[in-house]
């Protein structure tokens, strides 16, 4: 039995065309923090477990949603992320062959309908596991599914399909919440930062995207995305030196923001 765990939060542009590509899973969690818009409602029409709760970070969010999972498999994918069907094939047909504990896949970046096939993080993630082997950390940004020792990791080749960006506002939002996130974290864990070290890892970022992974071979949104990127890396080193006033109140803040879009 596989169940498919999402987690949203004012997502009624994505979550549909989300949910359809999941129909052949057996079960489907849906853990909701407080949308605005009609994202539950899109939900209910799939499933009837869809829960709404407070916002305490990703990692928490997600933890919760497995909680509420019953499947023998769980696959973890977000509200703006769609399976294609090679993929759905590939998942299933590793589920059956029952030859490992989990299994890492590739997230393809979709921005304005083109799929960004050389952009994209080269790095796969542990999306589909067994659920009594698996937790997630509590980090508020950049969660990480935990598996118990010994667990066998596999890979799948097809990717999820990501559909992060809207538009370039909707980019330039992300950023910002998201920079906030890590610098944060990096903040708390103890990492400095210096304003010369932060220029060198913001082109760093832009010649690993662009150059190193071939963005240049998605052309012009390649280049986009590359700069993206760069900007943040960039962001998120600013903050750590010039930090955010109400950094301790960071999720109630951002939540805040996000009402009053």
């Amino acid at each position: 039995m596989l169940t498919v765990i999402i987690i949203s939060k004012n997502e009624e542009a994505n979550i549909r065309r989300c949910l359809e590509s999941v129909r052949f899973a057996d079960e489907v969690v849906v853990v909701d923090s407080g949308s605005s818009d009609d994202t539950v409602k899109i939900a209910r029409e799939f499933t009837a477990k869809v829960f709404s709760t407070d916002w305490k970070g990703y990692g928490i969010q997600k933890q919760r949603a497995l909680l509420h999972a019953t499947g023998d498999w769980v696959l973890n994918i977000d509200a703006d992320e769609s399976i294609s069907p090679a993929l759905k094939d590939e998942i299933l047909a590793a589920i059956r062959s029952n030859e490992a504990d989990g299994y890492r896949i590739a997230i393809r970046m979709v921005f304005y309908g083109q799929p960004l096939k050389y952009s994209a993080s080269p790095k796969r993630h542990i999306r589909l596991f067994k659920r009594t082997k698996a937790y997630y950390s509590n980090d508020i940004v950049h969660e990480k599914i935990v598996m118990a020792p010994g667990c066998d990791i596999k890979k799948i080749k097809e990717p999820i399909m990501h559909h992060s960006y809207q538009d370039i506002s909707h980019v330039l939002y992300k950023l910002n919440k998201y920079s906030s996130y890590s610098a944060k974290i990096r903040i708390e864990s103890g990492k400095r930062m210096g304003f010369v070290k932060n220029l060198i890892s913001t082109a760093w970022m832009f010649g690993r995207c662009f150059i190193l992974q071939r963005g240049f071979l998605d052309g012009r949104l390649g280049f986009l995305f590359a700069l993206f990127s760069a900007q943040g890396t960039f962001f998120r080193g600013l903050k750590q030196l010039y930090r955010d006033k109400h950094i301790n109140d960071l999720p109630k803040l951002i939540k805040h923001k996000e009402d009053t879009l």
